[in-house]
């Protein structure tokens, strides 16, 4: 069912560029009429075009589950949530929902029993949102039109990992497949089960998914490649990836795929002077396949470099050990306060770590080659995703940092996350600038998933945790940042993610096994189109201006997921007016 939510007093700046809140007055009364709604509409100052209105942060109240706040512009209903029943368990009965796996001595939310909670089912947490335009696609019901609009996630937590497609066209009993638990061929044995993963990529050039498995550098990080139909065909690809703390995951018009890895470092400076703060551990690649259309070809696997003021490369200079100290990118070194500093510009380079040719197809850790040649890390980068209309020149990637406002790192060495952004005259250049797009603040933190809105909106989404939340007294939101040139963005919130009740219940109970709050995660704006032109990045996105009408292909699509509690999957959509 639609939500249209109420509108607080708003507690952000001005609207980025385009997104004026000057003009007309506009309602919800035409979208709940045609909706159908039996609810009180709220009107608010909006203008045209492409106007929002914004909407203020939630705070986090114990024992109140509150509804997300949306531009009254949009509007968003559910795809897909958590209790959805697969049209196709698995064999086990294990993976048997949508965003649970299935245990028949745990309920799917806490209950209380004689007075205890009892523990709760595993939520899986599907995560980042992939939309793809396909015909011909199949399903476990074999006389069944599953339609062309299907939107695929992996699952981010529990002992075992799958693959999901909400079937945007079907109905509820077919609504959303399982299509692949186990890996059938790769570096490890067929029949595997599939790690959880994080991110998630179309690949127009060899016309499949790819999955990232954040987990970790030794036995669980990677990247895993899948075909789109049913069943899936999943294969990993440690031998060309290796192991690393995937998590972000584009392509460029080269055929190049870019990674962006959050892998959180130890707490603590080379001197142990700064507390709660972790070490920047985290890396930056580029993939250059062989052979763009095969990915089982091989290639480099590339790291980006950066120096710094003094000209001189930021590394991992600590030895070769994970856990032992560095220097040159130390919390407290001149490099992490420079980087966080408007008006710094780095040059930047790829240095190639792996390459098959050489090196051939073991698998290899990823993580620890970063360091030992010549890597710069980066405190936590989650996702990034190319400006349109740039032929692919222009990167920008979140920074979550620490989430924790008593990190000694936050005030000037990035302990709060914000945006960096790498620009190149071509894709596959291997020299660059990297400069600070935006500094988080602690009211604007753990910024997490990207994506663009149109070529001169960005919108990233918060992650910040239920220790933030806390201490801040304010849920995750959603944010657009304004591309001016080279003025500092003000963010604009135009989601104020709400709690849903088994949330509230997760975060009053330490969670019983699951994460307490929920999460902005899997934002994703796509018109679905699976060929090399369709590549994100490479049209300007028109979901607020230009769309076509619902049903047609080139419609673009908003969706994101609220993660932890419920494990809801939405999409967006422009209020009628």
């Amino acid at each position: 069912m639609p939500i249209i939510s109420p509108v607080p007093a708003a507690d952000d700046a001005a609207p980025p560029t385009g997104l004026s809140t000057r003009g007309r007055r506009m309602s919800f009364a035409t979208a709940a009429a045609a909706l159908g709604l039996g609810i009180a509409v709220v009107t608010a100052n909006a203008g045209p075009g492409l106007g929002l209105t914004p909407v203020s942060a939630q705070p986090k109240t114990a024992g109140v589950a509150s509804p997300n706040y949306l531009s009254p512009e949009l509007i968003e209903f559910v795809q897909a949530q958590g209790s959805w029943v697969l049209e196709n368990p698995s064999a086990d009965g294990v993976i048997k929902y949508y965003g649970y796996l299935y245990d028949a001595t745990r309920p799917l939310v806490t209950i209380a029993n004689s007075g205890a909670p009892t523990v709760e089912a595993q939520k899986t947490e599907p995560d980042k949102n992939t939309y793809v335009v396909l015909k011909g696609q199949h399903g476990p019901d074999a006389g069944y039109s599953y339609g062309e609009h299907f939107l695929y996630q992996g699952h981010e937590i529990g002992p075992r990992g799958y693959i999901t497609r909400i079937n945007l066209d079907a109905d509820p009993s077919h609504r959303v497949t399982l299509l692949a638990s186990t890996q059938v061929a790769g570096n490890l044995p067929a029949g595997t089960n599939l790690p959880t993963f994080d991110g998630s990529a179309w690949n127009p050039f060899t016309q499949t998914l790819l999955f990232s498995a954040e987990g970790n550098w030794t036995s669980t990080g990677g990247i895993w490649e899948a075909t789109p139909d049913f069943p899936s065909t999943a294969v990993d690809r440690l031998g060309i990836f290796g192991r690393g703390g995937y998590e972000g995951i584009q392509l460029d018009s080269d055929g190049n795929i870019w990674l962006v890895e959050d892998i959180g470092g130890k707490t603590g400076t080379a001197s142990g002077a700064t507390t709660n703060a972790k070490q920047p551990n985290s890396f930056v690649y580029r993939f250059v396949p062989t052979n763009k259309a095969d990915l089982g070809a091989g290639g480099k696997l590339q790291v980006l470099q950066a120096d710094g003021k003094n000209g001189q490369p930021v590394t991992f200079t600590g030895g070769s050990a994970p856990t032992q100290a560095q220097a040159d990118a130390d919390i407290t070194s001149a490099f992490m306060a420079d980087l966080h500093a408007y008006g710094n510009s780095f040059a930047t380079r790829w240095i190639t770590i792996h390459d098959t040719a050489v090196d051939g197809t073991a698998t290899f850790n990823a993580n620890l080659l970063a360091k030992t040649g010549g890597g710069t890390p980066f405190k936590r980068p989650e996702n990034g995703q190319f400006r349109p209309v740039t032929k692919f020149t222009d990167f920008i990637f979140t920074e979550t940092g620490d989430t924790n406002a008593t990190s000694g790192a936050n005030a000037a060495y990035g302990g709060w996350g914000g945006l960096l952004r790498l620009v190149q005259a071509s894709p596959s250049a291997s020299t660059g600038t990297l400069t600070l797009f935006y500094l988080g603040d602690q009211a604007h933190t753990g910024l997490d998933n990207i994506a663009f809105l149109d070529k001169d909106n960005v919108i990233a989404g918060e992650d910040a945790g239920d220790t933030m939340h806390g201490q801040r007294n304010a849920l995750d939101s959603g944010y657009i940042f304004p591309i001016n040139g080279n003025a500092v963005p003000t963010p604009f919130r135009f989601l104020g993610e709400g709690r849903d009740p088994s949330a509230t219940i997760d975060s009053a109970v330490g969670g019983n096994g699951n994460d307490g709050d929920n999460e902005i995660t899997g934002i994703h704006i796509s018109d679905g189109n699976p060929t090399v032109t369709g590549l994100i990045g490479t049209k300007e996105p028109k979901f607020l201006n230009g769309n076509s009408g619902p049903g047609e292909n080139s419609r673009w699509r908003f969706f994101w997921t609220q993660q932890h509690g419920d494990n809801v999957t939405y999409e967006v959509l422009p209020a009628p007016r």
